[in-house]
């Protein structure tokens, strides 16, 4: 019974399975979304313009500074998003940006400079764009975002896929909204999932792989050897006792 509930079939591990009666309940239609600003978010703009004294104005951190890294420097190059929606930028002010895409916000922040330069090529980018992935994956960790639209698959193909007691059937997203932090179960097994909402990662989702139920007996690391040892030892004892 234990060799059997340990059993991994190919029907467990095998993704983007058709199935006769998909569950429409948890597979909603719809068309992938850009990616809108929230609070706590972090923005990098970089202003570029023919006279150098304005670019320097308006940057928050030279290009090619080199003495910070990692979290520090994104603070430094960065414009936090405020909990009201808020950036504060130099010499312009205060410009809202929560819950815009980054393309409106480019025009937006175009517009706000106008009034000081005219021919400034503007560039924003999101610098804290990770997933987290947890859970029964070969490599969980924070991993970067690096494309606008990054499935499900991709991003677990960074943390070096799910292991082979990975519950494909049931993997969880956690994603924060303007309404709140939200919850989605869904099974990597059914090919249904393309046309799920949650199909795309988003900046800051947090995946979670549970085990399977046959887990815990794991034929690699169940302790056999201890056990078995300890029965042959019993027996040893046993017959040295009754002799």
């Amino acid at each position: 019974m234990i060799l059997i509930s340990s059993c991994v079939t190919t029907k467990k591990t095998t993704y983007l399975q058709t199935y006769d009666t998909p569950n429409d309940s948890i597979y909603l239609p719809a068309i992938p979304q850009t990616y809108r600003v929230q609070a706590y978010d972090n923005l990098y703009i970089r202003v570029i313009t023919p006279d150098p004294r304005w670019s320097t104005m308006f940057n928050t951190m030279p290009i090619n500074s080199t003495s910070m890294s990692g979290e520090a420097a994104i603070d430094l190059i960065s414009y936090s998003v405020q909990l009201d929606g808020i950036i504060d930028v130099p010499f312009v002010g205060s410009i809202e940006v929560a819950g815009y895409t980054l393309t409106e916000i480019t025009e937006i922040v175009e517009e706000e400079l106008s009034d000081y330069i005219t021919d400034a090529a503007i560039t924003v980018k999101l610098v804290n764009n990770y997933v987290s992935v947890l859970g029964d994956v070969t490599r969980p960790g924070l991993y970067p975002i690096y494309k606008e639209q990054m499935n499900i698959f991709q991003a677990l193909s960074m943390a070096g896929d799910l292991d082979d007691f990975g519950n494909r059937r049931s993997v969880q997203i956690i994603r924060h909204t303007t309404e709140g932090s939200v919850v989605k179960a869904f099974d990597l097994t059914n090919r249904n999932i393309i046309d799920s909402e949650f199909y795309y990662v988003k900046p800051n989702d947090v995946i979670y792989v549970e085990p399977m139920k046959g887990k815990f007996f794991n034929m690699n690391s169940f302790p056999f050897a201890l056990i078995l040892t300890s029965i042959t030892t019993f027996l040893l004892l046993l017959n040295y006792i009754q002799y």
